[in-house]
């Protein structure tokens, strides 16, 4: 097992998270090399990723769709990270995507499983994935992650801590998304 890095930084609050510096730093730790490829499903206005799609037809990114759709179109192992940043509670949704197809995150109870599930065909063995929300759940070790890196970020008076998790895809012959591809002879 590996020691997870836990870090605690106040900062004051932002709609858009990647553009609350101490988790800009955080990203940068990961993104910052030119010649990685990383994704953004729920990119929004300051994603520092590659590849960018937001459901909002307004967002200044690559591709406009819904999130799950939009991680379909990618090959396996197509990219060196993802950032998944998707609004964190039902009130989010409807703030961010009212009017632009929100109704898909309401009604589909395994959304954000299936969204997992995706990122982890389209990372290569490896690669990181950044997850931001209220919680640590990540990616898992069911699904072959291991957490590296954790920041939390209070933002004082009733704001709940935005939580920040960096895991790395292991690159073994057990990850599950090797061993789907393998066939016993």
């Amino acid at each position: 097992m590996n020691e997870i890095k836990i870090e605690r930084v106040w900062a004051m609050p932002n709609k858009w998270t990647f553009k609350i510096k101490p988790i800009s730093r955080f990203v940068g730790d990961y993104v910052g090399k030119k010649e990685n490829k990383w994704g953004d499903p729920f990119a929004g206005f300051n994603s520092p990723a590659t590849y960018t799609n937001d459901l909002n037809p307004k967002a200044p990114t690559r591709d406009h769709r819904d999130a799950l759709e939009w991680l379909k179109i990618w090959d396996d192992n197509q990219f060196d990270g993802i950032l998944f940043d998707p609004p964190y509670s039902p009130r989010q949704v409807m703030e961010c995507y009212k009017g632009f197809g929100m109704e898909k995150y309401n009604t589909k109870m395994n959304f954000w499983s299936d969204c997992k599930n995706e990122i982890d065909r389209v990372v290569k063995p490896g690669g990181y994935v950044l997850c931001f929300g209220w919680n640590t759940m990540g990616m898992g070790k069911n699904r072959g992650y291991e957490m590296e890196h954790i920041l939390l970020v209070p933002h004082g008076g009733n704001k709940n801590d935005t939580i920040c998790t960096a895991e790395r895809k292991k690159d073994t012959l057990f990850s599950p998304q090797i061993n789907k591809n393998l066939t016993l002879l």
